[in-house]
């Protein structure tokens, strides 16, 4: 497969379960926060899919187009693994969906990746608040669920943290 192959369904599959999460979280308090801003895409497709919730966003860095530019106050700058960790006096919530699309394409830094994140992702969680993450994750307690239907199991990994 080509990597414009694979680039097309990563983000095909990115759509669909984001929409998909999206229609499962309505009765469940709290904030979205976007691990890792990259170009904006999926932070603008989830303002759009769900304009009623507050999304913070976490990056180390400024690389997205300016029409996806969080404001000042849903912006959180820095070395993910420390602003995720102590962001609760800013984000004050859990959050009810968490997507984390940080993974390098590295098997090494991936896994330390994983190994730092999966509890910061566990301890932002709502109770019944989703994860969605390129990686997978270290998150015993929650379900994880199977991919759809034409979304190769691995390409996303889908959490439910118990109630």
């Amino acid at each position: 497969m080509s990597r414009l192959d694979s680039f097309i369904r990563r983000l095909t599959a990115q759509k669909r379960l984001l929409e998909d999460v999206a229609g499962r979280i309505p009765g469940i308090d709290g904030c979205v926060l976007e691990v890792g801003l990259g170009n904006g895409r999926t932070y603008d497709h989830l303002r759009e899919i769900l304009p009623e919730r507050e999304i913070f966003v976490f990056d180390r860095d400024l690389s997205c187009h300016p029409s996806c530019m969080p404001d000042g106050e849903h912006m959180i700058l820095g070395e993910i693994r420390d602003t995720l960790a102590y962001c609760g006096p800013r984000v004050k919530t859990q959050a009810a969906l968490i997507h984390a699309d940080i993974g390098s394409g590295d098997p090494t830094t991936d896994l330390a990746t994983s190994s730092w994140l999966s509890p910061l992702v566990d301890a932002r969680a709502a109770p019944g608040g989703y994860v969605l993450s390129g990686l997978p994750l270290d998150l015993p307690s929650f379900e994880a669920f199977p991919m759809p239907e034409g979304i190769r199991p691995g390409r996303y990994n889908l959490y439910r943290k118990p109630l």
